[in-house]
């Protein structure tokens, strides 16, 4: 079964949430007026580092793992993931009481990595490139007959990761603009589907890492375009856009926003200071778009989805000392 196999709609994201509402974590809605005072605008945070393995990504595994027919379930799931994916990928099969196999790149976070066998996955280790994550991938689904669910470009995760912002939209109707992290695009394409799921008149940014600016170069160009080395601390979104996600985002007038690593990093810090959260750079993200583009969202009521808190602690710790 490929990701072909399935299709999109605006209420694929409604039956996701119907679907995962048994296991997912509502997240609260958070506020900070200082920095609200920073941006010009009115923010509101959807906290999904509080969510189940510290991150958005459990949405999508867990519509994609109760998705399956009790056949496909019973041989398993396959994927490939830098840490949260595979962590998501594994809590929803062992709720569901099935195999998993992560694939995880060399110089993935070690926290992430200890998340995945915590939760029960056989991890599986390669080079860390996509060419090389993809046919691990492939392997394992020859010789296990898993399914392999994507991180980002599966149509049953993108709908997964749209609830988020569904919740978000309906706690916080007012909103006319959402800020999302984009690395391969599963988030921002569940997005999208919840802005039309709502049919909202809401502007969609993608914020990108300057060192893996895909995306940025393929909304330009029209079409996408790999060819880049990934540099940036951004280890969530070091991945390349998927083509189903670059056309439902083509679609709906998103706009990408590059952000350099020192100002993600520096925002990160402000949230560690201001809001007493912990997130990751590739969470931060959002917010420096934001900071970083002011007279774009002045005087705006501006939705930012803080991805996920899976952080190195001893990395955190190092700039809190200094």
């Amino acid at each position: 079964m490929t990701d072909s196999d399935h299709t999109l709609a605006p209420e694929s994201v409604l039956d996701a949430a119907a679907r995962i509402a048994p296991h997912a974590t509502v997240t609260p809605v958070l506020q900070a007026r200082s920095i609200d005072a920073d941006a010009g605008a009115a923010l509101h945070f959807k906290a999904e580092h509080l969510q189940r393995v510290g991150a958005f990504k459990f949405r999508g595994a867990c519509n994609a793992v109760f998705s399956l027919s009790d056949h496909d379930a019973a041989r398993g799931v396959v994927t490939h993931s830098s840490g949260n994916h595979g962590a998501a990928l594994a809590l929803a099969a062992r709720l569901r009481g099935i195999p998993c196999h992560v694939v995880a790149p060399d110089g993935a976070v070690p926290a992430k990595l200890a998340s995945i066998q915590r939760y029960g996955a056989t991890l599986h280790h390669c080079a860390a490139t996509i060419a090389a994550r993809e046919a691990a991938c492939a392997k394992l689904h020859d010789d296990t007959g898993g399914t392999v669910i994507h991180p980002y470009t599966h149509p049953w995760v993108i709908a997964g990761q749209g609830t988020a912002a569904l919740e978000l939209l309906s706690a916080r109707p007012e909103l006319d603009a959402l800020v999302v992290p984009l690395g391969g695009g599963g988030l921002a394409a569940g997005t999208a589907l919840a802005i039309q799921t709502l049919q909202r008149d809401c502007a969609l940014y993608l914020a990108e890492p300057v060192g893996a600016a895909d995306g940025a170069r393929s909304f330009a160009g029209g079409m996408l375009d790999h060819d880049f080395v990934p540099d940036t601390v951004c280890d969530g979104l070091r991945g390349s856009l998927g083509a189903i996600n670059f056309g439902l985002l083509r679609t709906t007038g998103a706009r990408v926003l590059t952000v350099d690593d020192a100002d993600t990093l520096a925002t990160q810090q402000m949230i560690l200071a201001r809001m007493k959260q912990v997130v990751e750079p590739s969470s931060a993200i959002a917010l420096a778009a934001v900071l970083g583009n002011r007279a774009l969202f002045t005087d705006r009521r501006v939705g930012i989805v803080l991805t996920g808190g899976n952080v190195d602690l001893a990395a955190l710790a190092g700039p809190l000392r200094a």
